[in-house]
């Protein structure tokens, strides 16, 4: 059997001294914000606070000065990252360019491509990931969206869906199927590629909402219909989108938001229960906060793994698969220690987010991958499949 570790993060001293700073920041600009509002986490969409984290460089921390970066370690963006989750700060809308985005075009992109890498720093130009499609499921390999070769670009035609802020997004990073032939035989992994698409200038693209049990609007369906993109859309080589893509996924499943989603919750929780919670209650809370802590501790490894530029593909995976887990429990350990009803209209604190909570806690565990394709993951790097 295959062994996997978490080892220890570097010490970072300016991580910690960054992490005061970035409280006080959010001591200010979150005063107004409701405790439901907080419980939105990394969905909550505000240009106008991405646009501040851009000025305060917070975006893009880890990143080339060139690029519009500012050249800090992997382990202080952790400490911007965990402290915006678990203060509810409205970061979804430069979060998917500012986490993998960014970094896929650093590494593979155009020298044309990356003058986009500026204004994603600044906080002033959105990404989206077009990955799944209908009737795929979690099988990323089965994608069907096609990107044909013409003259001087391609032409694509398909359908994404669950796309996470397509309808507030300048850019979508597209992966689909190139050329005319599907993969041979055997190779399920081949024939794919990846492109940078400008979703207001390019034609042939229309959004379509999909509007969440609560009411939210977060997803969408992206239909591309004789899309053309230039030959100077195509984002790294053509045929090598899957080992593109899975290089992300280190980046897109180990991150603080795998277990900081409902943390609001967890702070409802400890202040419905008080200073005297029953023995049922501090044992919950003991519990949930080792289990909070667990989970920090291995995030911040891999954190610690990417600045090393190591590719912890399999430690992510086992994050994600266990913060789901913690995420979507704790509504339920709620429910039964606190007597109210969840509400997300109820002026009481608690009730509010706890509905809120419940009606989001079932996409945990599909969101960057179910928990079905993670564990394949998993017991493939321990080596029982």
């Amino acid at each position: 059997m295959n062994a996997f570790s978490f080892p220890p993060p570097p010490p970072s001293p300016q991580a910690e001294a960054l992490r005061l700073e970035v409280r006080d920041f959010l001591r200010t600009e979150l005063a107004a914000r409701t405790p439901v509002e907080k419980a939105e986490s990394w969905t909550g969409m505000d240009a106008d606070f991405s646009r501040k984290m851009g000025q305060r460089g917070w975006i893009g921390m880890n990143w080339p000065k060139e690029h519009g970066g500012h050249e800090r370690s992997s382990l202080e963006r952790y400490v911007v990252q965990e402290e915006m989750l678990a203060a509810g700060a409205p970061v979804a809308l430069h979060w998917i360019a500012d986490r993998q985005s960014g970094p896929l075009i650093i590494r593979v992109g155009t020298d044309e491509q990356k003058k986009i890498l500026p204004r994603i720093a600044a906080g002033e130009a959105f990404f989206c990931i077009g990955m799944s499609e209908p009737d795929v499921g979690s099988d990323l390999a089965s994608v069907r969206t096609r990107a044909a070769k013409v003259q001087g670009g391609y032409l694509v035609n398909g359908t994404k869906v669950w796309t996470s802020f397509a309808h507030k997004s300048h850019y979508m990073i597209l992966f689909c199927r190139t050329g005319t032939a599907e993969a041979k035989a055997g190779d399920r992994h081949g024939g794919v590629s990846q492109f940078i698409v400008d979703l207001h200038n390019t034609p042939g693209i229309t959004i379509r909402p999909i509007i969440a049990l609560t009411g939210e609007h977060h997803f969408n369906e992206v239909v591309f219909q004789d899309a053309f993109l230039p030959d100077g859309a195509l984002l790294g080589k053509e045929g090598d989108g899957w080992n593109q893509v899975t290089s992300e996924l280190a980046f897109e499943r180990s991150g603080p938001e795998r277990f900081l989603s409902s943390f609001q919750l967890f702070v409802e929780l400890i202040n419905a229960l008080g200073p005297t919670p029953t023995d049922a209650g501090a044992v919950a809370i003991g519990r949930l906060t080792s289990h909070f802590m667990t989970l920090r501790r291995l995030s911040r490894s891999v954190a610690g793994m990417l600045q090393n530029g190591e590719n912890p593909a399999l430690q992510a995976a086992l994050v994600k698969d266990l913060g789901a887990l913690v995420e979507q429990e704790l509504p339920e350990i709620a429910r039964q220690l606190v007597d109210q009803e969840p509400d997300e209209k109820s002026t009481q604190a608690f009730a509010s987010v706890l509905a809120h909570t419940m009606m989001h806690a079932p996409s945990f565990s599909l969101r960057g991958g179910t928990r079905e394709i993670l564990r394949g993951i998993i017991a493939r790097g321990l080596g029982l499949r």
